[in-house]
């Protein structure tokens, strides 16, 4: 099973290590037969006289199994046609991954404002307001004159249906209910079609629940009662902005998983960026990411009929929540002194011991 490994910008080289440290102590375990492959994106590519996000790494990621993809300081990168694309868009685009899952839920010994959470934020990934993605040629994003700046936001009834079936399907392997989130009471032509296309998948599940919030709505909601969604389903731009806030509600952006999946390709991404403030002082929180790969290892379980990597999956997140549930192994986002490195040594052996929060 081959893996590459996109450490990227920032915190990128410091989250990674253990990381890959972890990935290669549950292959060892479980007999995964990993074959991990290294590759320079962002800013590492940038100085070798590439772009960020070199061909050569999108032609190796469609013939890998899997991606780990490191975080990326898109905002500091020179103009695109500079070579400062960014490897995350551009991946998604390239692989059409139109879901992103991403999960939060409070865990034990970490502070949490929504005791309780536990929901997934099923969010499209290719269309909307994200200019760099949305459409076939050029951006959605345009200048008729020097004072004047539009965006145009796609919503195509084929890209919503596949994510709200995604998001049903997953509700059906959880507490079978999902919430769509939107805003077609104003945008009443691409949030009303979003809408529409989510009752029309639901009539398929007649077993999972489903309401609908609007977006402003929803944010104050979850403050209020997070603990009672599953699954969350909406478009791009809410979802990044509702993923973030329950992260934060859940503990903070450290501990925010995410994957990227299409029917074919899974790339294993925290939902959090490169952090360039605390870059190189060993003491950012490697959760997100870690967590992140056990999301990919159970989707390569699922899509490959391969149980030891569900059981790997298993075992990597148990072996964090033991892990957080002890507050001297806290790195510093949450209130503690460890480092990043002592916390992913600890993670190490809680996977070799088994240990359970």
């Amino acid at each position: 099973m081959k893996l590459l490994v996109l450490t990227g910008d920032g915190i990128g080289p410091e989250i990674m290590a253990p990381t890959v440290a972890a990935l290669e102590s549950l292959d060892r375990m479980f007999g995964l037969g990993l074959d991990l492959e290294d590759r320079d994106i962002g800013f590492a590519a940038l100085d070798s006289g590439d772009s960020a996000l070199p061909g050569s790494v999108i032609e190796a990621a469609r013939a890998s199994d899997g991606v780990v993809l490191g975080p990326v300081d898109t905002f500091s990168y020179p103009p695109a046609e500079e070579g400062g694309v960014n490897p995350s868009g551009g991946l998604r685009k390239a692989l059409d991954l139109f879901a992103n899952l991403r999960p939060s839920r409070s865990r034990p010994g970490v502070p949490s404002m929504v005791p309780g959470m536990d929901l997934v934020v099923a969010r499209e990934n290719t269309e909307g307001f994200y200019a760099d993605r949305n459409m076939f040629q050029g951006s959605g994003e345009f200048m008729p004159t020097e004072d004047i700046a539009l965006s145009v936001r796609k919503i195509s009834r084929a890209g919503s249906e596949r994510i709200a079936r995604a998001a049903f399907d997953l509700a059906g392997r959880r507490c079978k209910k999902v919430t769509v989130v939107h805003k077609a009471n104003v945008l009443k032509m691409t949030d009303g079609l979003f809408l529409s296309v989510a009752r029309d998948v639901a009539a398929d599940y007649p077993g999972v629940e489903v309401d609908d919030i609007i977006i402003d709505a929803m944010t104050a909601h979850l403050i209020r009662r997070g603990a009672d969604f599953d699954v969350v389903l909406t478009s791009n731009m809410y979802g990044d902005i509702l993923s973030d806030q329950a992260a934060e509600l859940s503990g903070g952006l450290g501990l925010g998983p995410s994957i990227n999946a299409s029917d074919d390709h899974g790339i294993a991404q925290a939902a959090h960026g490169a952090a360039p403030d605390i870059a190189g002082r060993g003491i950012a929180n490697p959760t997100a990411l870690m967590l992140s790969v056990a999301m990919l290892l159970d989707w390569l379980g699922a899509r490959n009929g391969r149980g030891e990597f569900t059981e790997a999956s298993r075992r990597l997140e148990s072996a964090i929540d033991a892990v957080l549930a002890d507050s001297a192994c806290h790195t510093a986002d949450l209130g503690g002194k460890a480092t990043t490195r002592e916390f992913g040594d600890a993670v190490l052996v809680a996977i070799e011991t088994g240990e359970r929060a």
